[in-house]
């Protein structure tokens, strides 16, 4: 699995947006660009060998300075760095030729047996390790990891519709939260396992 279909990369596309340094997402994300990217959550060498040939030397140094930040020290700085721009095409690519393959391969490894499910399927499952990560692990009252753990379950038997049904039980996660957004990208997800089912 080294790529993922063209439906599933344009779920991601949509869900994802273009962001631009100088709008912060929220909650405790880092200053994000590009599709998705997030600068508090790589090093200094992953930024620069991802994007730092598309940068001119200034601008890649004030990006550089954001790696790490999180949270509300994210929030302070993204002013600082509103100026610059990112455009739709060097994002696809960075995307593409560098995010995605690393997201597939953390996408297979948390998913034995994805292997084996329909390409659409395959896609829906990477968009939402993109989203959410990989951990299976979580020990709060609400148990956010445990949608997760029943679709890798779910992967392991090949039961598309159990996949389906797990990605729409996740949206309790957010429900009442004004996090439309995740919800409806849940559904996306869900629809596009269900669409494998003949």
């Amino acid at each position: 699995m080294n790529t993922i279909s063209k439906t599933a990369l344009e779920l991601i596309y949509d869900a994802e947006g273009l962001d631009q340094p100088g709008k912060w997402p929220g909650g405790m994300s880092g200053i994000t660009i590009g599709i998705g990217y997030d600068l508090g959550y790589v090093t200094v060498d992953q930024f620069e060998s991802d994007w730092g040939e598309l940068f001119a030397v200034d601008l890649r140094a004030r990006l550089t300075g954001c790696v790490g930040l999180r949270g509300i020290q994210a929030k302070r700085r993204a002013a600082s760095v509103g100026d610059i721009r990112i455009s739709r095409a060097e994002s696809e690519r960075v995307f593409t030729e560098n995010t995605l393959p690393a997201v597939v391969q953390r996408t297979g490894q948390a998913f034995p047996g994805i292997d084996k499910l329909p390409e659409d399927a395959k896609g829906a499952l990477v968009s939402l390790v993109y989203n959410r990560g990989t951990s299976m692990v979580d020990d709060s009252p609400e148990d956010r990891r445990r949608e997760m753990r029943a679709i890798r379950e779910a992967v392991a038997r090949g039961d598309l519709q159990a996949i389906a049904d797990q990605l729409r039980a996740m949206k309790r996660l957010w429900a009442g939260m004004h996090l439309d957004g995740l919800i409806a990208r849940r559904e996306a997800e869900a629809e596009l396992v269900e669409s494998c089912i003949a």
